[in-house]
């Protein structure tokens, strides 16, 4: 897969997720702060991928 489709992918599941949470945990949340999960979901994604590339010494994709 390439990069396009994994950042398809990753946005539509933290966008579920986002949903998910915040109407579990905050049923009255409005938009935005649900956008604002959604990004935050995906950023640590990408955060953890780089980690773990880090530590296991792969540099990016092939």
């Amino acid at each position: 897969m390439n990069s396009l489709q994994i950042f398809i992918i990753r946005a539509v599941l933290g966008a579920v997720f986002a949903v998910v949470l915040s109407r579990f945990f905050y049923p009255g949340a409005n938009l935005m702060y649900i956008m604002g999960l959604g990004v935050i979901l995906v950023g640590l994604a990408y955060l953890a991928e780089y980690l773990r590339d880090r530590r296991s010494g792969n540099k990016g994709r092939s």
